[in-house]
């Protein structure tokens, strides 16, 4: 597990920082309350911080409510507050202001190691939450609010000539599979063409019943084309059973590429144009927008 340590003070915080190493844990230790604040913001696999409410500039009730602010309901991180004031503290402002737990300093290493493994528990147990949350049952890809998150933090984390392609896909004629096969036909086929995407290794989520959004971070339309191609053909190959013997499959697909400015919203109205043409056009095809003209990719 990663660690943030915070104590203004040289000699104890090199003894917690080994006691914290002894734990099996990466620890890394700072004085400063902002620069440990900054770090954390910074590197989203800390798991854990470990605060003197000693510090500054930021006091250490400031930074725990900061620390709960920044982790919000998406991010597991434990925090886990320290200090020598036996009784002019209250518990209870401490962990209001955001700690999940509260320890005397100088910390013994036994007391320090169990609290770190009830952290680990707990963090497991958060992350799985959070998995769950994000994730659409029938397929087991994200669901239409785990996707969005997931793409908005994409997108954030773009720079000025970086390449990221939107894909939208539609089963084809979903109505007519649910009317001849029945809604467990249905739900086979959604679950095959899911599973297709996973192949892609792409970021990749169901946003509605039969409909998908695919992020191809580092594709170009070109390259982009290509998988959304390949997934088209994986779908014309399904073979899902169904109650009149095997269910023909075939998608619609629309692409296309970001550009500087774009936000989640306009990407993805972009790539829903173009799956609209390839319907329009006759179904079972992938529809490139660039700029104002259609292109047909296959």
């Amino acid at each position: 597990m990663r660690v943030v340590l915070v104590e203004p003070g040289s000699i104890l915080r090199k003894t917690v920082a080994r006691l914290v190493e002894e734990g099996g844990h990466r620890v890394e230790a700072f004085s400063d309350s902002e620069r440990a604040l900054a770090h954390v913001a910074e590197h989203e696999d800390v798991a854990c911080v470990i605060t003197s409410l000693e510090v500054a500039p930021l006091c250490g009730l400031e930074l725990c409510w900061a620390l709960r602010s920044l982790a919000g309901t998406t991010r597991p991180l434990a925090v886990i507050a320290m200090s020598a004031d036996r009784a002019g503290r209250r518990l209870g402002e401490v962990l209001d202001s955001g700690a999940d737990d509260f320890i005397m300093k100088p910390p013994e290493g036994i007391a320090l190691h169990a609290r770190l493994r009830v952290v680990e528990r707990a963090l497991s147990l958060q992350r799985q939450l959070i998995r769950d949350a994000d994730t659409d049952a029938l397929t087991q890809l994200l669901n239409r609010g785990g996707f969005v998150r997931r793409a908005q933090a994409c997108l954030a984390a773009l720079a000025a000539g970086d390449l990221l392609s939107a894909l939208m896909i539609d089963i084809d004629s979903f109505k007519g599979i649910n009317d001849r096969h029945g809604h467990d036909g249905g739900d086979r086929v959604i679950r095959a063409v899911a599973d297709l995407l996973k192949e892609t290794g792409a970021l990749a989520g169901r946003i509605g019943g039969e409909e998908f959004a695919v992020l191809m971070p580092g594709h170009g339309l070109g390259s982009a084309g290509v998988v959304a191609e390949r997934i088209r053909q994986g779908c014309t190959r399904l073979r899902v059973p169904g109650r009149r013997g095997p269910i023909p499959v075939t998608c619609s697909l629309g692409l296309t590429a970001w550009t500087a400015g774009d936000t989640l919203e306009t990407l993805l109205a972009r790539a829903d144009g173009a799956l609209y043409a390839a319907k329009a056009g006759g179904r079972n095809r992938v529809m490139a927008e660039t700029g104002r003209q259609l292109d047909r990719v296959s």
